[in-house]
Formats: structure tokens, sequence, C-alpha cells
């Protein structure tokens, strides 16, 4: 592609996304930015958080984030011009620099071009969080940070789906929305460190401010989340605009003497609108209230609404733009703009000779190609069967009289939705035989309201019921009244749970914001050829409907036979067919030239519209295969007082001597400071860049301390499992002496000459190893805990009732719970040969593969070499008549890595507490660590080797797993 200025932005975004992550993965950025975002940027995309998260922000997600926070933070952009300078100052001549030089691009702007259905909202929540923390954490208010958010949508679809993200979710027939239903609370784990969540929650709580409530009218906290629609422009900058118009002359007219005392005539325009006219009566519009603040951060949603468009010659910003400008035009700088769009562009001329002028201040490209490689959104397929073949010779505009009235659908367009539903029909038999929460829906894109009764009254002579059919009409715009949107809202609410609607009629009201997963059919009856609309309306398909772990393989497949082998899928799971309109050939051949889009023939779907993915419940004598998983809960509160850490388990620091520490970092007279914040305290000037904290004072240092130590093992909080306590008071003293009896293996006063600096050192190789220390050592103090009063709770792994697999992955078992076990599709050849053998050997009378995501309880938890909490399921479970094993099947490359020796580490510890119960507690058997080798698998079971003989070779013992022949 030639750059030019009409796309010299997507370069921009390519080129800056390469310098982003060279400089994240140096480690670079995180010592550029604020200690806040460290901490925030550490815990969205530091591997050990990620690696303990079922859900994580996926790469364009991240990408967006680190993008925008890398040109706020790191860069100091204060302009879209400073992002070209600093990133592509090569290119300048072919930018648009005039555009650039225009007022609306002088503030931190930035623009983010992400497919739809990719999760933008995360992104945004992100950004919030970011600026919202640092505003309240930075000691010196720096300018670059802001507690007062506007977000605006385009229309109520959008805006409805804004008030569930921020204030939380309706149930159906009811108005009350849960705040415990919002994304914030209920991805807690995902967006928020746990030392910041009471704090984003009370901020959320406090200052979220609906287009309802009256955005400066109702009173928040110290920060402000508003939320509205564009409208919220349009009459205000009416206003606006006639008051700067006015005469300044004295003469006054009687009529504008009885509109002073009169302000209200007869009608209902806005003006006439109460909420207005109490505007008017407190002092000002929304408009003059959030121009009058001193910062503020817009996130537009939808932002491809925000252009240029011509009148007569003469170009002008529409409405949202003209309130941006307003809102902006006091603030320089302490204005920051953030556009989220799919589709960043307008369109110059028409056909063939048609272009697409993307935003100048795109900062990131996710587009449709990525998010389909990386399996986010639906695979599109392209409708082409033989009951279609006759194309190019039927008419697909509506039938119209002498006068243009509709009068019924043409040949073409009956056959179009004829081809949609029998695609919709045989998803929904196929689909319910898997799995009867999956409801399949048909999205119908009508010309005008005037074709979609003709629509409606078809589908109901081809036997769809009433229940069965939503019809949506809106204007031009894509907009109804919100009388009429509260209605539609109640037979569109939660529509992927229910088997009807089964088809949703539109003319424009869907095309954005219509976050429905269940789409898998779109019949475009529309013909218009605009890219925009196109690409909207392919959108409303784009979700993912088949979520689950359980089809992650299948689905992965089907991506490889169409995006790089050509193929057509094997599988209707997770596509979206689209029912070929001949006005949209030159679209759907620019997807098909990007390997984006596959033809149905009638092919599709050979091996099943789910493929051969089975639902296996228990068999009928399940329980004598059954399993108790035990968890220990410790309810003795003096028991936890009374547990020391033991001094023993703290090793000193050896990395370097304390000479040599001293030598290179306490250095008379050197003072620690950082770009971003000067902190004065006792020890002097100083910023800690290890991503741990700043320190005030050596108590404040030893309390930060103990709060890090105590963050590492807040995944046990999360996971609902029983908590680590931890004495504070007895820790900190403990802490105290350690540093200065034992750290470096010889008296050490912080306080004696600048040795403090050594502490407080920017890598933070010292206080790293301290929280390291610890964080082993207080989970070697809960393992020696005497289990005498301990209270131990069961859980059945029958209680997940059901398991999906697939058949050609899968074998037939006898002595499991499930008469059915799967194992992976890629390198799952151990474990298929491993549960052969276990349902085989006479010694083993029952067993069971661990479903990770189903039998969650089955968890133990262990400390990495970091000094993070992790999380660890085994592969099996299998009991003979007086043992219970647990086993990890592992290749014989792994069998030596070092988070599999943590592992086995933690393992142990807990299999020593488990063996200390009652024999009730703990299915009357001793319980038994192993670990088994491919080879040394093959090897025995080959020599005819019993279960118990592999786990007599294979257990793990204190000395294997430490690997110091002296442990026990």
């Amino acid at each position: 592609m030639a750059i030019n200025s009409s796309n010299i932005s997507l370069e921009l975004a390519h080129r800056l996304t390469d310098v982003v992550n060279a400089a994240w993965k140096s480690g670079e950025m995180l010592e550029k930015v604020t200690p806040t975002t460290a901490s925030l940027l550490n815990y969205w995309f530091g591997e050990g958080f990620c690696n303990e998260r079922v859900r994580n922000f996926h790469e364009g997600q991240r990408q967006a984030i680190l993008n925008i926070i890398y040109l706020h933070e790191v860069m100091g952009e204060n302009c879209v011009m400073d992002a070209y300078q600093g990133i592509i100052p090569e290119l300048m001549d072919r930018a648009d620099l005039a555009q650039l030089a225009k007022p609306k691009y002088q503030m931190p702007k930035y623009a983010v071009k992400m497919a739809t259905g990719t999760g933008k909202t995360w992104v945004m929540h992100a950004l919030i969080i970011w600026q919202m923390l640092n505003a309240r954490h930075e000691d010196v208010e720096s300018g670059r940070f802001t507690q007062k958010f506007l977000i605006v949508a385009p229309g109520l679809i959008v805006y409805d789906r804004l008030l569930d993200a921020f204030c939380g979710r309706k149930k159906r027939d009811e108005e009350y929305r849960d705040p415990q239903t919002n994304d914030y609370y209920m991805n807690q784990d995902v967006f928020i460190p746990e030392r910041y969540r009471d704090e984003v929650f009370s901020f959320i709580q406090n200052n979220v401010v609906t287009k309802e409530d009256g955005i400066g009218r109702k009173t928040t906290g110290e920060g402000l989340i508003a939320l509205t629609n564009w409208h919220l422009f349009e009459n205000q900058m009416e206003e606006k605009e006639q008051d700067e118009d006015v005469d300044d002359s004295s003469t006054v007219t009687p009529a504008e003497i009885i509109s002073d005392l009169l302000p209200i005539r007869p009608g209902k325009s806005a003006g006439n609108d109460l909420g207005m006219l109490d505007r008017r009566a407190l002092g000002g519009t929304e408009l003059e209230y959030l121009a009058g603040l001193k910062d503020l951060m817009v996130i537009n949603d939808e932002a491809h609404h925000i252009h240029e468009i011509k009148r007569n010659g003469e170009t002008e910003e529409v409405e949202w733009q003209r309130g941006l400008n307003a809102i902006s035009a006091t603030k320089g700088t302490r204005f920051i703009q953030v556009d989220f769009s799919a589709t960043p562009f307008d369109t110059k001329g028409a056909g063939e000779k048609q272009v697409k002028l993307f935003f100048p201040h795109i900062i990131v490209d996710f587009d449709l190609p990525m998010a389909m490689k990386q399996g986010l959104v639906k695979l599109l397929l392209l409708d082409r069967r033989q009951e279609l073949t006759d194309l190019e010779n039927l008419d697909y505009n509506a039938e119209r009289d002498e006068q243009g009235k509709v009068v019924g659908l043409s040949e073409g367009q009956r056959m179009m939705l004829r081809a949609g539903l029998t695609k919709l029909n045989k998803l929904e038999e196929e689909f319910l035989k898997n799995d009867a929460s999956k409801n399949p829906k048909m999205l119908i894109v009508c010309q005008d309201t005037t074709v979609s009764p003709f629509v409606e009254e078809f589908l109901k002579s081809e036997g769809l019921e009433d229940e069965d059919i939503v019809t949506i009409d809106s204007n031009k715009q894509g907009e109804v009244k919100d009388e009429e949107w509260l209605e539609i809202k109640k037979k569109l609410f939660d529509i992927d749970r229910y088997k009807s609607p089964k088809v949703v009629i539109s003319v424009l009201m869907l095309r954005e914001g219509f976050d429905v997963n269940n789409i898998c059919v779109l019949v475009p009856l529309r013909s218009s050829q605009a890219p925009i609309l196109l690409e909207q309306l392919v959108g409303r398909g784009l979700r993912l409907m088949w979520r689950e772990p359980d089809y992650i393989d299948i689905k992965r497949e089907d991506r490889l036979r169409v995006l790089k082998n050509h193929q057509p899928p094997r599988t209707y799971i997770d596509t979206l067919s689209i029912v070929e309109h001949p006005a949209f050939i030159k679209f759907y051949d620019d997807l098909q030239d990007q390997g984006l889009v596959a033809v149905d023939e009638g092919d599709v779907g050979t091996g099943g519209a789910t493929g051969d993915i089975l639902t296996v419940g228990l068999r009928e004598d399940y329980e004598k295969y059954d399993f108790q998983w035990p968890v220990i809960l410790h309810d003795s509160l003096e028991e936890l007082e009374d547990a020391e850490i033991d001094l023993d388990d703290l090793q000193p620091f050896t990395m370097y001597p304390l000479s040599l520490l001293r030598k290179f970092l306490a250095k008379e007279g050197e003072t620690f400071v950082s770009q971003e914040s000067l902190t004065k305290t006792t020890f002097g000037k100083y910023k800690v860049t290890a991503n741990l904290f700043n320190a005030n004072g050596y108590n404040e240092y030893l309390q930060k301390l103990l709060r890090v130590v105590t963050l590492r093992f807040e995944n046990c909080r999360r996971q609902g499992f029983p908590t680590i306590q931890i004495n504070g008071a007895q820790t900190v003293q403990v802490m105290d002496w350690y540093i200065r009896e034992k750290l470096f293996a010889m008296p050490f006063d912080p306080f004696q000459g600048s040795d403090w600096k050594i502490l407080l050192a920017k890598d933070g190789i010292v206080t790293k190893h301290i929280v390291e220390q610890f964080a082993v050592a207080i989970y070697k103090m809960q393992n020696r805990l005497t289990m005498v009063d301990a209270e131990v709770s069961h859980t059945d792994f029958s209680s997940l009732k059901a398991i999906k697999m697939r058949e050609s992955y899968s074998l037939d078992v006898q002595k499991c719970i499930y008469p059915r076990l799967g194992y992976p599709s890629h390198g799952g050849g151990l474990e298929k040969a491993f549960i052969k053998f276990l349902d085989r050997d006479a010694e083993v009378e029952r067993f069971l593969k661990i479903n990770e995501s189903g039998h969650s309880f089955a968890i133990i938890f262990y400390v990495r070499k970091d000094g993070l909490m992790a999380t660890y399921h085994p592969d099996f479970i299998v009991a003979t008549a007086d043992k219970v094993y647990l086993i990890e099947t592992k290749g014989d490359d792994k069998v030596d890595d070092v988070n599999v020796r943590q592992k086995q580490t933690a393992t142990i510890e807990w299999i020593k507490k488990i063996n200390a119960l009652e024999s009730k507690d703990r299915m009357n058997r001793t319980w038994e660590y192993v670990l088994i080798g491919e080879s040394v698998f093959y090897s025995l079971s080959g020599s005819g080797a019993t279960i118990t003989d592999i786990c007599n070779q294979c257990k793990v013992s204190y000395s294997v797993a430490t690997g110091n022949l002296f442990d026990m």
C-alpha cells in the first residue's frame, strides 16, 4: 500500500506499535512512566499476573492501551503533530500538514481502530482507571491526568450499552441496575489490582452521571464520569451560536420583553423540555458546565460519526465536533480526546474511484484480519449455494407501483430470505443437539421502513410465528424516539438466551452497539455500497457465540482451513453466514482477496454444524467412581496468631557483597530524582522504579514491604479459598530484624551514612529479594500450622454433571464417572496412552482426568520464583485400594522445568497436610504425588508394570522437587 495523506495515520500506528513493543520488551517503558502506571501495566500485562488469570486483555486491547500510554507519558504528546514528528519524521512530507494544524488536533488526541466485536469497551475502562488513579496519586499535579471523563455515544443503543458497563445491568422487566454487574465489578480480576479496588469501586459509584441525571446538576465526588449521546450538543450548540449572533443594540422589542417574562411557549420542542428548563434555571447548559471544567478526558464511542461535511461548497463540522470544540476551547493540553471506531475514515468520490480518508490521529490498527486470525471474532462465510446461482438475472429491489410505493418483495429478495431461513433452520436444529443454550439468530437489513412489513409478512408465510420476529423501524439516520426505544429494548433484552425471537428485521437502527453474540445469518437486502455501512452491517454478527474452552481446538482448525489454506471450514461454530447480494460483490471480493471469507456452496458443516463435539454426562453408576477433593478450612484464629515466621527460611542477599553495593549505590551527596515526581522523605529525594512502591521514611518502607508481600497472596482470596492470614505487626518486626541482621549476612544500619540508598536503588534488586524471601517464608509458615482443629470440606468431582469433548479425540472408559474422556488434539499422545493404560490396569479402582475449567476447585497454590502466588491443577487423580495418586504427565523436555519443580514442592507440602487429616477426610487412603515422564511411562508400561509400580518409581519427594539430596 502506497503511503499518502489519506492513509499515513495507519503507517503511524504500525510504526508506533513497533516502537512501543520494543520499549515494553526492554523494560524501558516501565522505567519512564509513573509508579502508578507501572503498577497497572505490570498487573495488566505482566507474565506472572496473566498466567494466573483465566481471562486477560487480548493483543489488540493491550496494544491500544500501551500505545496511548507511551504517547502520553513517555513521549509527552501535546498535539497530534507530536506523534508524527516523534515516530515518522521522515514521512512528514506526505502528511496533510494543513489538517494537522487545525485547532481540533492541538491537544492529546488518540484514535483507536479496533475491529467490531473485539472489546474496545475494555480499553476504555483501562484508560479511565489509568487516568483517574494517576490524578489521585501524583504528588505534584502534572496536568497530564484527570479525574473527569465525558463518554459520548452516537445513539440510544450504544448509550444503553454504556449504562450497562458503568451502572450495571437490568433484569428483565426491572428498572433497577445492579452496580455489582457493571464492567468494573464483574471484571475486577482483569482491570484492577487488589490494592486499588475499593478506591476504583468508590469512584465509579460516586461519580457516574447519566444524561437523565443531568450533567452538571447531580452532585458527584471529586471526579466525574458523564455518560451521554451526541444529541447533548445538538440544541445547545444552536442556542450558543444564537447567543453569539445577538446584536448588542440597546433596542429591545416588545416581543423580546414578553419572551424574557414568559420563556415557555406551547409545544414539545427541546427548548421547552423540562430538563432544558431546569438547566436554565440552575444557571447554564451541560455544555457550559463541561466547558467550565479545568481538565477533561472525552471518550467518543463509534467516533466515525465525527467528521466534516460539505454544504454549498463550504466545509463544516458536524454538531458533535462543534460541541467538543466548545468544551475544549479553554483547556489546552488538559483536554484529552480518545476516539474509538472500527471504521475511522471518511470517504471521497464514488464507485470505483471512492477513496477512504483515514482519521489522522489513529494510533493503533487492530483490524478485522488480525481479529480473525486470533479467533476473536467469527469467521465469514459467503452463502453461495445452489439456490442462489441465478443472482445476476434477478431483481433485488422491492416492487413498487407507478407512484413509487412499495407493494411487495422482488423474486430476488424472496430468494435471499429463503436461503437465510434454510441456513438458520439448519443451525438451530444442529446447535441445539449439542447445547440447548445456543440459539442462532438471523439479522435482515432492509432498504427502508416501507419494505420491512413485507419482509415480516413473507417470513410468516414461510412458517414463522409472531413471537419469532422482531421488526425495528427507524429513520434514515438509524434513530428512533425514546419511547419507541423502550419497547424495542424489551423485545431485544437478553435475546441470546431465548429461542424466540429468531429473526430481527432492521433498517439502520442496529448498525452500532447491537452487541448480540448469536447472530449467525445476515441477509443484506439493503443495496447501499457505502464502505462504512457495509462494514458496520457485517460487524453486527461478528461477536463470538461459542466462547467455552471446549471449542478452542475445533475453531483453531477451522481458522487454519479458511485463513491459511483457503478452504471452507468443517463446522459452523462461530461463523457468520452472509447471504450474497449482487450489489456487494466488490465488498465480498475485497474480503476474499484478503483471505477473510470462505464460500459456502453447501459443503460446509460436512461433519455437522458443530463438528464432532460431544456432551458427555455422568454414567449411571458414577457414585462408585467418584472422588472427593478435600479443602482445609482454618477457622482457629488463635492457631494462626501463634504462628511465627521461621528465621531460617529467610536467606541473605548474595548477588553482590555489601561492600560493593556501598561503593556503587551509597555514594555521599547523590540525590535520587525522577522526571515524573519529586518526593521529599527522611532519606532525601528519591523514586523507586522497581514497580513495587515509593517509600516515605523507613517505617513506611517496612509497611509497603508488608503490603507488597500480602498482595502476593491475592489469588487465594480471588479464588474463594482459605486465605493466608498474616500478623502484620509481627511480620514488620521480623522484616526490620532481617534487614538489620541477616539481609547481608552482617549487621546493617539503614540510617548509617547513605546505606538507605542500597534499599532504594533504582533497579530494586535488594527490595525484590526481600519480597521474595518473605513471600516464601510466610507460605511455609502457613504449611507448618497444625491440623488438630482443622475443619475440612469436600467437593465431589461429580458436581460437574457434564463435560464437552471431541469424538475424534476421546476414548470410551469404564472406571470413571464419565463414560468417555477427551485428550488434546495437539500433543495429546501421552495422555491418550495413559488413559488407556489406567482403564485396563486391574489395580486401578477409579480415575479421572481433571477438567481445569470445570473442576476449578481441584487446585493447589504455590509460590513462584518471583514470589507471586500461582495456581496448579494436576492432570489426573487415580485411586487404588489404599492410595490416591495425584499424577502429572509431562513430556521429557519439561520434567526439569523450574516452574514444574515449584509446583512439585507445593503439592508435596499440600499432600503432607492432607495425610495428617483423619482417614475419613481423605477417602480412607494415603495420598501421593507422582510426576510421570513420557519415556519412563512407555518403558515401564511396555514392560508390564502396574500403576503402583510406575508410581513407586516416579513418586516425587522433597529431594527430587528441590534438587537437594538432604531435603526430606
